[in-house]
């Protein structure tokens, strides 16, 4: 565990927290506000419900398994200028930088490939299509921006990212509201300010370790995971997974089963933790301890190990 539980002095007196759960990006969206008061509780709900709306509204946007969102509205006209919102065009700017940082690893062209072995909805369904490995250009001849405008050459997708870019929009939307002490959590992808009400960081599991009480206590951060352990089905007889290396489309790793990291945003940690599972264990480590990442692998057999972890 490296994070220890210190207890904040300024949590002397008894606080309580608002816990909303409720379901958007394909999973559940765990929200929770500390208070001091009945006022403070009242105050908490309303926001969380505006918190809700935002997920709601930025789904709209990002989500490719929805025919009416921007994304695929983007996708259903290439080799055109389109008007795009800044939501979009935010994250193509961030999806050129992954791509460049990471050598081509992180690349939102894989959903060609992911449409090709069932991955075409929330649910997984094998297809009988062959699996064949495909190889891209850099990431720039197919994507470009200008002003407010945007050009696809092929079909992107940006939920990659788009999870931990809306987290940080509603941690945002939360500290503008005066908030101090909140966790917003959706799926292992989640961003922690200030303590819990007993005082203590907010826990956090490492999921794929071996020993179950694995975990990172965190406080105004975000944090991103990325792995292979619940996203995985059979096409053709081969075992696959959601996360694609563009660099062999063919191939399928389950050398690490998960990462996590930690950085100050949580966008910042999204776009690092799949390139990192693919990267796998050696490269994966270096490339963490070269950009000074925060990181938590969880190999094969559930075994952790740390990059650049501060106590």
């Amino acid at each position: 565990m490296p994070y220890p539980k210190i207890i904040s002095p300024d949590f002397q007196m008894k606080r309580k927290s608002v816990k909303s759960t409720f379901f958007a990006l394909g999973t559940e969206v765990e929200t929770i506000i500390v208070v001091a008061s009945k006022k403070e509780q009242a105050r908490a709900r309303v926001d969380i419900r505006k918190i809700k709306n935002l997920f709601r509204k930025k789904q709209r946007v990002f989500c490719r398994f929805n025919p009416e969102s921007e994304l695929s509205r983007l996708n259903k006209n290439l080799g055109v200028w389109q008007e795009a919102s800044p939501d979009i065009l935010y994250l193509a700017k961030r999806a050129l930088f992954y791509h460049q940082e990471s050598g081509g690893i992180y690349d939102p062209r894989v959903i060609d490939v992911l449409d090709n072995i069932g991955y075409k909805s929330a649910e997984t369904k094998a297809k009988k299509t062959e699996l064949k490995s495909e190889r891209f250009k850099k990431l720039p001849a197919d994507l470009r921006i200008e002003q407010n405008k945007i050009f696809f050459s092929r079909r992107m997708d940006f939920t990659g990212i788009a999870k931990g870019y809306i987290i940080d929009q509603a941690a945002e939307f939360l500290r503008k509201r005066s908030w101090k002490n909140f966790f917003i959590n959706v799926n292992g992808d989640a961003y922690a300010a200030g303590r819990n009400k007993k005082g203590e960081k907010w826990k956090l599991p490492v999921e794929g370790a071996t020993d179950k009480e694995t975990a990172v206590y965190i406080s105004n951060e975000g944090v991103a995971t990325s792995g292979v352990i619940k996203k995985q089905w059979k096409h053709k007889g081969k075992n696959v997974h959601h996360l694609i290396n563009p660099k062999n489309t063919g191939k399928f790793s389950f050398e690490i089963r998960s990462v996590l990291v930690i950085h100050k945003k949580t966008e910042w940690a999204d776009g690092r933790a799949k390139v990192l599972v693919l990267m796998g264990k050696k490269k994966g480590l270096a490339f963490a301890k070269k950009k000074k990442l925060q990181a938590i692998f969880a190999d094969r057999r559930g075994k952790i190990m740390f990059s650049n972890i501060q106590g």
